[in-house]
């Protein structure tokens, strides 16, 4: 049984940095998409990065292209999410997220198998 444990959330003012991370323990070897998602008060989930661990190829939501990168280290079984130039907006409850293979549309939750427990991100004005 894959779990995942995500951490690295808090407050921050706009323009600041944050890194998040998610441990995937149990079965490592059966993900093969792994994804961040955040879900805001009131809002629906939102797909914000995924990262396919075979080949790295990356897919990013427009609304954090160029800000937020995703990256793994095979060796500690741990996926990043590096984000930068943090706006108001991207104050959410952020979940990663694993799949047993490829999700037809890398932002649709209803793609993958296994989910954090959530840590909150909230970026101050």
């Amino acid at each position: 049984q894959v779990h995942l444990v995500d951490s690295g959330g808090g407050s921050v003012q706009a323009g600041g940095s944050l890194r998040l991370s998610c441990a995937v323990t149990g079965g490592v070897y059966i993900v093969n998409t792994m994804a961040w998602f955040r879900q805001a008060p009131g809002k629906e989930r939102e797909g914000v990065a995924t990262i396919y661990t075979g080949g790295r190829k990356t897919y990013y939501a427009d609304s954090v292209k160029g800000r937020f990168t995703i990256s793994q280290d095979t060796a500690k079984n741990t996926v990043y999410l590096h984000m930068n130039s943090l706006k108001p907006e991207d104050t959410a409850v952020y979940y990663c997220a694993a799949a047993r293979w490829y999700p037809n549309s890398p932002s649709d939750g209803s793609g993958y198998n296994y989910w954090g427990q959530g840590t909150q991100v909230t970026v101050s004005s």
